[in-house]
């Protein structure tokens, strides 16, 4: 499998870095920038592209990852420092009952249904235990078996695409143990990420081999 990781801490300093972290469609179009232009109109699933704010109290580190290898030189100058590894190896030594580390960032929602009144058909996003209630299920479909789950509420995700439309999403973090139960479910789900609004800093999965004590 081929895919990179690509950790990029910007210079907050920078006005432009500022408001595309402020704005989710800004910050999709320059992340979008580091994949060729002539993928057409489904570049971003065609590419793999996904991505999560990670924010610290030493800063914000912006997680990309890809399929396709990614043109870091088209960040302007100045803009962060970026480092690239491959993801391929790690996913290719993914086995059955290996137990893991996992990170993941995502816009936990549902449709409404017959009894959801004026909200029937519409997307309802999930907060507290009821979005860690729909990670606990959307996990065993990604092959994870969880052990453990923190989730923490981020906050919204908002921006204005270019046709004027406002864009909100809810975001909830979600930390943990798991056990490995379908490598190439996991796989999948790394690769084309999980949930909803995944051109927005949602749905990336983040896997680390969890050592045993001692």
């Amino acid at each position: 499998m081929t895919a990179w990781l690509i950790q990029i801490a910007p210079d907050e300093r920078r006005r432009d870095i500022r408001r595309e972290l402020a704005d989710a469609d800004r910050l999709h179009k320059r992340l979008m920038m580091l994949i060729p232009d002539d993928l057409g109109d489904d570049a971003r699933t065609l590419a793999g592209l996904l991505f999560r704010v990670d924010r610290t109290r030493t800063g914000t580190r912006l997680l990309v990852q890809t399929r396709l290898e990614p043109a870091l030189d088209r960040l302007p100058p100045g803009y962060a420092q970026a480092a690239t590894r491959k993801l391929g190896p790690f996913l290719d030594s993914i086995t059955n009952g290996a137990a893991v580390h996992y990170r993941l960032t995502a816009n936990a929602a549902k449709r409404g249904g017959r009894t959801a009144g004026p909200q029937e058909g519409k997307i309802i996003p999930l907060r507290g235990a009821a979005a860690d209630d729909w990670w606990a299920n959307r996990a065993a479909r990604c092959g994870l078996e969880l052990r453990s789950l923190t989730g923490t509420p981020e906050d919204d995700v908002t921006g204005l695409r270019y046709d004027g439309r406002r864009i909100r999403h809810a975001l909830t973090r979600f930390d943990g143990h798991a056990i490995i139960t379908d490598p190439e479910a996991v796989c999948s789900a790394v690769l084309d990420g999980v949930g909803r609004a995944r051109s927005y800093g949602a749905g990336l999965l983040s896997l680390a081999p969890l050592r045993a004590a001692g």
